[in-house]
């Protein structure tokens, strides 16, 4: 079976082409069976499971989209894809009422699957941009049951204004840091391949698609650096029946 991960589509109802394109892509790409991984940031924001119900009656439209999409997903699973979500910065609060409608399961960043007898380890990537220190302090706060449940018991509308507030501060906050600060910190890369026994990493996160070579352990290894989706283009990175990894951009 074929196996296909992409990372940080970033939907949003401000973004109806992007949408068009990834459901084009997910019907196109799911009509064999195939192992598809989201590794977070699917949505531009999630601020609750809750949201669905309001399909109908959400004039910001991010209901509509998210029945949408969950929707679609769950029709690629039902032709025989096998779906796993992992959370990303911006939709931190997928939980398992949205995994269900879409027929997926939701996975723990980080996580190693085995793929053909290949260890590989998976992560959004956020936790690995150590020197972000401010960044840092939000994702654990972001993290906490408890601050979770606080936002979730929001009114709806109270919630969507915060996750509008908190993407404007987040690009407001990235326009003054330096690149390097909002990349992978090398040395936490290496710790954290080594501490899972493996080779070979991919996450998404940075926006900065590619293949990196390193070396963990003494070993050659490599990270693979899934691509940010625009309404123009797309990314994945495609593992074949050899055991053969290949990321690639396209047309939407």
């Amino acid at each position: 079976m074929t196996t296909l991960l992409i990372s940080d589509l970033h939907l949003h109802p401000t973004a109806p082409a992007l949408t068009e394109g990834f459901l084009d892509w997910l019907e196109r790409n799911t009509q064999d069976p195939v192992s598809l991984y989201l590794l977070g940031d699917i949505f531009d924001a999630w601020i609750g499971d809750d949201l669905m119900a309001l399909e109908h009656h959400d004039p910001s439209g991010h209901a509509a989209l998210a029945v949408r999409v969950a929707r679609a997903l769950k029709a690629a699973s039902q032709r025989g894809a096998t779906l796993h979500l992992m959370h990303g910065n911006r939709d931190f609060l997928l939980g398992e009422d949205f995994a269900a409608a879409a027929g997926a399961s939701l996975l723990a960043d980080p996580s190693v699957i085995d793929v053909h007898g290949r260890r590989i380890l998976l992560m959004h990537g956020d936790s690995l941009c150590t020197r972000d220190d401010a960044y840092m302090a939000f994702r654990a706060q972001a993290r906490d049951p408890q601050w979770q449940a606080s936002i979730l018991a929001m009114p709806i509308p109270e919630r969507l204004a915060l996750a509008q507030r908190l993407r404007e501060q987040s690009g407001e906050a990235n326009s003054t840091k330096a690149a390097d600060i909002m990349d992978v910190t090398p040395d936490e890369v290496v710790k954290v391949m080594h501490d899972h026994g493996v080779t070979t990493l991919i996450h998404g996160h940075t926006h900065r698609p590619d293949v990196h070579d390193l070396e963990v352990d003494g070993r050659a290894a490599k990270r693979y650096v899934l691509g940010d989706w625009s309404q123009a283009q797309g990314w994945q990175l495609k593992l074949d029946d050899n055991g053969e990894l290949e990321l690639t951009a396209f047309s939407l």
